[in-house]
């Protein structure tokens, strides 16, 4: 029997999502489907009867609010949310704004995928000449980071994402995770992609093969050592699940042209 419990989840889709475009650190809100997803998470974690003790997001938006919905729909509003830019998703440097479809016309679909999917490929670093430079980097919510605004992140791997996610993991979610709380992380694809890595020991090789659709809850299992007790469970319809998967594979693939 498992020892500790936890729910993981990329939050429901973004505005920027949904135009298929890298959003990363821009601050977007969801869409209509993304607060359906949010509100439909919640409303099956309920029924499976999910207490929560403890939030985690990241500073981002659509993160806080796939949180706040959930906890709405399963009138946990009480339950405290905690918040850092190290659960952020992955800095995506100069792509961000970038339509993926169309950098797979412009760069190949296995270039994008690498971008988007590999470990230790960093893309080309965002410049001050960015149109989303000054938007990102003169933020009020960065301010009240862990680290100045010269060493926050202007592009990163998934590696380097999994560096800044190890010490708030270490430091602030386990102590609450081994206190006996019932934690629920709403953070971002590759954010939770790294901690899947960590926690589950996936390879540099496949990790580039795990996508997390959003919305969708995950659920980790863990012994006295934190160790999995099996692979992790993608809460909900699977047919579903696999279904949303394949629409994450292919945003970005070249989009065909209807004739």
């Amino acid at each position: 029997m498992a020892k500790y419990r936890l729910v993981l989840l990329r939050h429901g889709e973004g505005a920027w999502t949904k135009e298929n475009r890298f959003c990363s650190w821009v601050d977007q809100k969801l869409s209509s489907d993304g607060i359906k997803e949010a509100q439909n998470c919640g409303k099956y974690l309920k029924a499976l009867g999910f207490e929560f003790d403890l939030v985690f997001t990241s500073v981002l938006s659509r993160s806080i609010q796939t949180a706040w919905l959930i906890l709405e729909e399963m009138g946990q509003e009480w339950v405290p949310i905690q918040s850092s830019w190290r659960l952020n998703e992955r800095h995506y440097g100069a792509l961000i704004g970038l339509n993926r479809a169309e950098m797979a016309l412009n760069h190949g679909e296995e270039q994008v995928k690498i971008w988007r999917r590999s470990y230790d490929v960093t893309p080309p670093p965002i410049s001050e000449s960015h149109p989303y430079y000054a938007e990102i980097y003169n933020d009020r919510r960065y301010k009240c980071s862990d680290v100045s605004q010269e060493n926050l992140p202007k592009a990163e791997s998934l590696k380097d994402v999994l560096d800044r996610l190890l010490p708030y993991w270490n430091e602030k979610i386990v102590p609450e995770l081994k206190s006996g709380k019932m934690i629920l992380i709403s953070a971002h694809g590759n954010s939770s992609r790294a901690l899947l890595k960590h926690v589950e020991g996936i390879s540099d090789e496949d990790i580039i093969n795990v996508t997390l659709p959003t919305g969708v809850p995950i659920l980790l299992e863990l012994d006295e050592n934190l160790h999995p007790m099996g692979p992790h469970q993608f809460l909900g319809d699977q047919e579903a699940i696999q279904a949303a998967i394949k629409k994450v594979e292919d945003q970005g693939k070249v989009k065909s042209v209807e004739k």
